[in-house]
C-alpha cells in the first residue's frame, strides 16, 4: 500500500522528557504546592514511570529552580515570591528584545498574519477579562517571534524564563492589560516597516511596563 509522505509526524518524548513535562506543569499551575516534599515512588506510580526518569526529571527541575533536592534527606517544590517578578522580566524583556530584533530580517508574510491574528484573539480574552487565556495568547504571540528569530539559545532561554513567569500568574494571580494589546500593534507594525531598532524599543517597553503594572497592585 502506497505510504503518504505529507502527514504530520508524531512527536515522541523520552520518559524523562514526559516526566519533566508534567512535573513542571503540576508545579507552575500549584497542583505541587510550593514546599511540598516529593518522592520519587509516589511520582513514578502517578505517572505510571520507573523511579529512573523520574529522579532525572527532578535533577532538571532543580537546575531551572522549581525544586529543591537535598541528598538523602528530601526533594521539596520550591517557593514562589511575588517579588521575583521584578528579576523575572528585565532579562525576559532583554532576549525578547534581541529576538525581535533579530527577527525582522528573517519573519515571514505568513509570520505577520499569525500575530495579527495572535493579538486579535489577544484582544477578545482581555475585553473579557480572561486573564488565563490572555497569557497564554500573549505567550503565543511572542512565540512566533522568537520563532522567526531563528535563534535556538535564545529560545532555550526564554522557555525556562516564562515557564517561571506563567508560575506567578497561577500563584499571584497577574494579570495583562489593554495597554499590552496596543504595542503588540505597534510591534506588528514595525515588522512590517522592517524597523529593527524600534522593534527592539517596543518589546522591551511590552514587558517593562508590565513590572510596573504588577507593582502597583
Amino acid at each position: 500500500m502506497p505510504v503518504p509522505t505529507n502527514h504530520s509526524k508524531p512527536v515522541r518524548t523520552s520518559a524523562k522528557e514526559s516526566a519533566y513535562s508534567q512535573l513542571e506543569q503540576w508545579i507552575i499551575d500549584g497542583t505541587l504546592q510550593p514546599g511540598e516534599k516529593l518522592t520519587d515512588i509516589e511520582l513514578a506510580q502517578a505517572l505510571n514511570l520507573s523511579r529512573t526518569p523520574i529522579r532525572e526529571a527532578l535533577q532538571l527541575l532543580e537546575m531551572v529552580g522549581f525544586v529543591k533536592m537535598y541528598p538523602g534527606k528530601a526533594t521539596t517544590v520550591t517557593e514562589v515570591f511575588k517579588e521575583d517578578i521584578n528579576h523575572l522580566l528585565p532579562p525576559l524583556a532583554v532576549l525578547q528584545a534581541l529576538a525581535g530584533e533579530l527577527a525582522v530580517p528573517n519573519i515571514t508574510e505568513e509570520q505577520i498574519s499569525r500575530l495579527e491574528e495572535t493579538n486579535q484573539r489577544f484582544a477578545k480574552a482581555i475585553e473579557a477579562k480572561d486573564s488565563f487565556n490572555a497569557l497564554k495568547i500573549d505567550e503565543e504571540f511572542h512565540r512566533i517571534i522568537i520563532e522567526a528569530a531563528q535563534n535556538p539559545y535564545i529560545t532555550i532561554m526564554l522557555s525556562r524564563l516564562q515557564s517561571h513567569v506563567r508560575r506567578q500568574f497561577f500563584h499571584h494571580s497577574l494579570e495583562l492589560s489593554e495597554a499590552s494589546r496596543n504595542e503588540h500593534d505597534q510591534i506588528i507594525q514595525a515588522f512590517k516597516d522592517k524597523d529593527a531598532e524600534h522593534l527592539s524599543s517596543l518589546t522591551k517597553n511590552n514587558w517593562i511596563r508590565s513590572i510596573e503594572e504588577m507593582n502597583a497592585k
